[in-house]
C-alpha cells in the first residue's frame, strides 16, 4: 500500500477546509440553471462534480454540510468511521471500507443538508475515497459547523459533537 505522503504529491492534493487533503478531478462543462434547482441553491450548479478526498487517523473531516447529495467511494486504506446528523436529529453511523462481511460499505450517500464528520478507525493509517456531488459542488453550498452551534440545535449529540468539531 502506497503512503499518504506518496497520494498527496501523485494526485496533486491540496488541504480541505474540514480537515484532510483534496483534488477536484471532474466539473461537468454543463449545468442546471438557478430556476431549475431547489430554492437552497443560490445559483446555477454544474451538473456534477467529483474530487480525490485523503484523510489520515491523527486529523478528521469535521461537521459540515452541503446543498447536494454527496456520495463516498472507498479507493484504498483503512476503515472509515462517517456519523450522519439528519435534519430531524437523527444520528446514523456508518462505516467506508474494504471489509464488507463487517458491513463496510464502499460507497456512502450523504443526503444533502445533513451534517456529516468522519474519521479514519486505525491508527497511523489514511483512506483515500473519490467524492461525487450532484448537482455539483461550489463552496458557496459548503458551511462547517462549530461546537456551540451543533450542541444547541443537536444537544442529545454533544459528545460526538465536540469530538469532530474545531470550534
Amino acid at each position: 500500500m502506497q503512503s499518504k505522503t506518496y497520494w498527496v504529491n501523485h494526485l496533486n492534493m491540496l488541504p480541505h477546509p474540514e480537515g484532510g487533503f483534496f483534488k477536484e478531478v471532474y466539473r461537468s462543462d454543463e449545468s442546471v440553471a438557478t430556476d431549475a434547482l431547489p430554492a437552497r441553491y443560490a445559483g446555477s450548479r454544474s451538473f456534477a462534480t467529483s474530487i480525490y478526498f485523503l484523510i489520515e487517523s491523527e486529523n478528521f473531516s469535521a461537521f459540515h454540510r452541503i446543498q447536494s447529495d454527496e456520495i463516498w467511494h472507498f479507493y484504498t486504506g483503512s476503515t472509515i468511521t462517517m456519523h450522519i446528523i439528519h435534519p430531524d436529529g437523527k444520528l446514523v453511523t456508518h462505516k467506508i471500507g474494504p471489509n464488507f462481511e463487517a458491513g463496510e460499505v464502499f460507497q456512502l450517500v450523504i443526503p444533502h443538508s445533513c451534517w456529516f464528520a468522519a474519521s479514519v478507525d486505525e491508527p497511523d493509517a489514511y483512506a483515500l475515497v473519490g467524492c461525487g456531488v450532484a448537482p455539483g459542488f461550489d463552496f458557496v453550498d459548503f458551511e462547517l459547523g462549530t461546537a456551540a452551534q451543533l450542541v444547541a440545535e443537536y444537544p442529545q449529540h454533544a459528545e460526538v459533537i465536540s469530538s469532530y468539531t474545531r470550534t
